[in-house]
C-alpha cells in the first residue's frame, strides 16, 4: 500500500539520456505514488524492433510511417510494459541494437507525429512518463517535471552491467555507442532530447536510487501535488 495520495490525474515527466536511470526511478516513483508509469521509448522501440524483423529501411521515413499505421491495431500499454499482439514483448526490446533503430525512427516527424496521440490518450488518467521529450512534448502541461542525467561514462557503466549477458559487449563498446546516441537525440530536427525550462535537474552519477526518489518525493510534496496518506 502507498505510504502518499496524489491530486486526481497527476501526470509526472521524467527525461534523460539513455543509462540516465529515469527508467528505475520512474518504476519505483510509481510504486511509492501508486500510480501506472508508461515509458514511451518502447513504442519507438517496437517500431524500430519490428521494422528490422521485416527487413523495413531504416532510412526511408515514408516505409518506416507505413509500419506504424500497421502496428497501432495490436499495441496494449500496460503498467508491466508493452503488448503487442496480445504478447508482452518488454524484454525483447532491451537490446543494445533495438535501441539504435529507435533512435532512428525517433527522430522521424511522421512517425512521432503518429505515436503522439496514443501517448496523450495513455495519459489522461494520471501517470508517470519517462523518455527524452516528455516534459517538452508529450506533456508540456505537466504540473511536475524532471530530468535526470549523470556522467556518460557512469551511464555506459551501467548500460554495460544490464548487457552483462551479452559476451559480445564491451564497455568501451557500449560507451562509443552512447556517444553516438547522446548526439543523435540531441541533435535531431524533431523534439530533440532536452530539459524542459521548468523541468528539475537531477544528476544521479553519485547518487542512488532512493536518494532520487526522495528528492523528487520532496519536490511534488511542497508543490502540494502528494501528500502522506492517513493511517
Amino acid at each position: 500500500m502507498s505510504n502518499w495520495t496524489s491530486v486526481e490525474g497527476l501526470t509526472i515527466a521524467i527525461d534523460g539520456p539513455s543509462g540516465s536511470g529515469k527508467g528505475t526511478v520512474a518504476k519505483m516513483l510509481a510504486d511509492e505514488l501508486a500510480l501506472p508509469v508508461l515509458d514511451t521509448g518502447l513504442l519507438y522501440r517496437l517500431t524500430g524492433s519490428v521494422a528490422l524483423q521485416r527487413d523495413v529501411s531504416l532510412d526511408c521515413e515514408s516505409d518506416v510511417a507505413a509500419l506504424v499505421d500497421d502496428l497501432l491495431a495490436d499495441i496494449d500499454w500496460a503498467v508491466e510494459g508493452i503488448y503487442f499482439a496480445g504478447k508482452n514483448v518488454t524484454a525483447q526490446l532491451r537490446s543494445e541494437q533495438v535501441g539504435a533503430a529507435a533512435s532512428q525512427v525517433a527522430a522521424m516527424l511522421s512517425v512521432r507525429e503518429k505515436l503522439l496521440g496514443l501517448q496523450h490518450l495513455l495519459a489522461e488518467k494520471g501517470c508517470i512518463m519517462d523518455g527524452r521529450d516528455i516534459g517538452t512534448v508529450v506533456l508540456p502541461n505537466a504540473p511536475a517535471k524532471f530530468f535526470l542525467t549523470a556522467s556518460v561514462r557512469e551511464r555506459a557503466r551501467r548500460r554495460w552491467a544490464q548487457l552483462k549477458d551479452d559476451s559480445d559487449s564491451s564497455l568501451e563498446g557500449v560507451l562509443a555507442e552512447l556517444k553516438v546516441r547522446d548526439q543523435r537525440d540531441a541533435e535531431r530536427q524533431h523534439a530533440p532530447l532536452k530539459q524542459a525550462d521548468d523541468a528539475i535537474a537531477i544528476d544521479s552519477t553519485t547518487l542512488r536510487v532512493d536518494e532520487v526518489i526522495d528528492r523528487m518525493l520532496g519536490v511534488l510534496e511542497r508543490r502540494k501535488l502528494i501528500a502522506r496518506s492517513v493511517a
